[in-house]
């Protein structure tokens, strides 16, 4: 087990505040800052574009960092795809899908909106969509989503951990679901990339999707897609770099990855992506799972001590834990944690309105875990929501 104590040296604003919004955003390590400074510092070029030494370590570096990524989570790099979120690589796979009128498509209630909105515009094009529904807690039975599978379904989208209610969902068996009845599976890892071990070759997705600047602790403007099969996804953007020929009426485009980078990509977010993911398989990310499902445990059974807390989400669950003050608004309970204590937390539908909706609320406050926060933290959270409670009673 890693020492937190020292880890949070990496992130300095941890200092000023008691960060507990990392469903949204991670703080990046000063490792991965420092290697995107020295992108800018000592070989700013573009990628794959130029025969000079800058153009040459730029484009080393960032493959160097396709391999870090593929390698962290056990995939093919050819099949490793760099973009700038969660939310692109989604649509890359949703409008570069051969669909037919007709289609099916599955997903579930505790999507976050990137992986829902997509599917419900295949409408458009006449895919119909099934919304399999979770229990109260926001865990999904597969078997409903078997249940939802006809002869026209062609896809499952499903997410890893839900944003909202901590839930890990059962990917082993929806995958083995889908292989079943002949259907294509996306994952999206967007809470559970660097917060749970996840190796690919082994769940077998089709898709798999997830942003770097959350559990893997990279910049904004970073995301991964994986394609199993890159030939039968069409890209979502053509330009530069992605082409081996072009003629004045007709290309060729370059096979994966580079078919799905067009133009000059991230180049030193993927660089600082690539140092972050090995600071996260530096410290393991068994043991950060350990620690973050460890401090959510205790965030959630102590809340649920308190008379006017609500706590949403299952016993068993992953760094996720929302909640409600009883007659408080969410943004106001967020307001008074940030103003008093500098406790940083979300409020408000999470861009998951479909899993409020089921709660039958108007949003929730979310505290959320990451590698580096302590036992020390959430008590002070767990004392400063006691004496809101106090307010309302």
């Amino acid at each position: 087990m890693y020492d937190v104590l020292t880890v949070r040296e990496d992130f300095p604003v941890l200092k000023d505040v008691i960060y507990l919004d990392n469903a949204a955003t991670t703080q990046t390590p000063v490792q991965a800052v420092s290697a995107m400074l020295d992108y800018f510092y000592k070989y700013a070029a573009n990628h794959g574009r130029g025969a000079h030494r800058l153009a040459r370590e730029t484009t080393n570096r960032y493959e160097d960092a396709r391999e870090i990524v593929a390698s962290f989570f056990n995939m093919d790099p050819a099949n490793t795809i760099f973009t700038k979120n969660a939310t692109e690589s989604i649509n890359i796979v949703s409008r570069g899908f051969p669909w037919k009128k007709g289609d099916h498509v599955i997903v579930t209630l505790v999507e976050h909106h990137s992986n829902l909105l997509p599917w419900i515009r295949l409408k458009e094009l006449g895919v119909e969509l099934t919304v399999v529904k979770p229990d109260i807690c926001g865990v999904v039975d597969p078997e409903d989503i078997r249940s939802a599978v006809n002869c026209r379904t062609r896809l499952i989208a499903v997410n890893h951990v839900s944003n909202v209610f901590g839930s890990i969902q059962d990917i082993g068996r929806i995958i083995g679901i889908a292989r079943q009845e002949g259907v294509k599976i996306l994952v999206d890892g967007s809470q559970s990339a660097g917060n749970i071990p996840i190796d690919i070759s082994s769940i077998d997705p089709d898709f798999f999707v997830c942003p770097g600047h959350k559990g893997l602790l990279g910049p904004q403007g970073t995301g991964v897609l994986y394609i199993k099969e890159p030939g039968m996804i069409e890209p979502l953007f053509l330009g530069g770099g992605m082409v081996s020929s072009v003629t004045p009426d007709s290309y060729k485009m370059e096979p994966s990855p580079a078919k799905y980078e067009a133009g000059t990509p991230n180049i030193p977010g993927v660089i600082g992506l690539g140092r972050a993911v090995e600071y996260v398989k530096e410290l393991g990310v068994k043991s950060i799972e350990k620690h973050e499902i460890s401090l959510a445990k205790e965030t959630a059974l102590r809340l649920g001590e308190l008379d006017a807390v609500e706590v949403y989400g299952p016993k068993n669950r992953a760094g996720v834990v929302s909640f409600n003050v009883v007659g408080m608004n969410s943004h106001d309970v967020a307001m008074i944690l940030d103003q008093t204590h500098g406790i940083c937390v979300r409020s408000g539908y999470h861009c998951a309105m479909p899993s409020i909706d089921h709660l039958g609320v108007r949003g929730t406050v979310r505290a959320s875990f990451a590698l580096y926060n302590t036992l020390e933290e959430v008590e002070t959270l767990l004392k400063t929501v006691s004496d809101i409670t106090s307010l309302v009673s």
